[in-house]
């Protein structure tokens, strides 16, 4: 069965949590109708159906929806982006990356189907992901190319931020934590609201409200996870806190100081808003998950 979101989503909106459902189902439905072997099945359901906030999916949806399209128009593209975020977090809590032991508490893949089976996991998540997004009814070479784009800049920003490698000898700790994460956290989320643009049949001037929305987003939510890591517990979480700042990686706290990068969310959440102005009350969703992100507290 899908995981529960409603422990991570008392802030959302009823349609929202509806759509996250929808979601949950979705990725359910998808993982268990693929012909794999069973344990190499079992270790990525795990991966995807263990919880989470289904922000990038729901991104899309609402995304395509702003534009004037479907949810079923959108779906196979929202199934893709959870389905490459969820790879990449199996990954990155690999012992040669992170070595993280819980994720979403619950045992990291690693820790419950062993390394190599996590590996493994990883790429078919990975490879599954392109066929969903290729089985998209409008744009889908468009909507696979922005998926293909977009996780290789989450893996630019992944070798940066954990085996460095700056080639601008000059540039400062702002200009550094700003490029990392424009790659690793912003570059799923803005491709998220571009995927549903261009499923739900966008304009090229739609297309670019909600690219300059999805980076104020993206490096938002970056931001708050960088404060929550400071400010709460690992329970709280569901995820181990501190290890960035104790591993020495450059973080929004630790280079600008917590009033400061409470500062800029409030600072994102204003130009948020203003990126979606041209849409009226069809953003009324995006708007609500633009305040959630700003204010959630895991």
């Amino acid at each position: 069965m899908p995981a529960s979101s409603a422990s991570v989503t008392p802030s959302l909106s009823d349609a929202a949590v509806r759509l996250i459902a929808e979601i949950d189902t979705a990725l359910d439905a998808f993982v268990a109708g693929l012909d794999l072997p069973p344990k190499l099945k079992a270790a990525a359901q795990h991966a995807v159906l263990a919880g989470g906030k289904r922000m990038r999916p729901l991104l899309v949806l609402q995304s395509c929806d702003a534009v004037g399209g479907s949810m079923a128009d959108a779906m196979p593209a929202a199934i893709a982006i959870e389905l490459v975020h969820a790879f990449s977090l199996v990954h990155d809590d690999l012992p040669a990356l992170d070595n993280d032991l819980v994720r979403r508490g619950k045992p990291t893949v690693h820790v419950a189907y062993g390394e190599a089976m996590a590996i493994l996991a990883g790429d078919v998540l990975l490879s599954i992901a392109i066929e969903s997004a290729a089985a998209s009814p409008r744009e889908p070479i468009a909507i696979v190319r922005e998926l293909a784009h977009a996780t290789t800049r989450m893996v630019d920003g992944q070798v940066l931020d954990t085996l460095g490698g700056f080639s601008e000898c000059g540039s400062s700790d702002e200009a550094k934590l700003h490029r990392i994460h424009e790659r690793k956290t912003g570059a799923l989320i803005v491709a998220s609201c571009r995927m549903g643009a261009l499923a739900g049949g966008a304009t090229a001037e739609q297309l670019a409200a909600l690219d300059r929305w999805g980076h104020c987003m993206g490096l938002m939510f970056q931001i708050v996870d960088d404060i929550l890591d400071e400010t709460q517990s690992a329970e709280h979480v569901g995820k181990a806190v501190g290890k960035d700042r104790d591993a020495g990686k450059l973080t929004f706290p630790g280079v600008y100081g917590l009033e400061a990068s409470r500062q800029k969310v409030r600072d994102l959440d204003r130009d948020a808003a203003e990126a979606l102005r041209p849409f009226g009350e069809r953003a009324r969703h995006l708007n609500d998950v633009a305040h959630f992100l700003a204010t959630r507290t895991r």
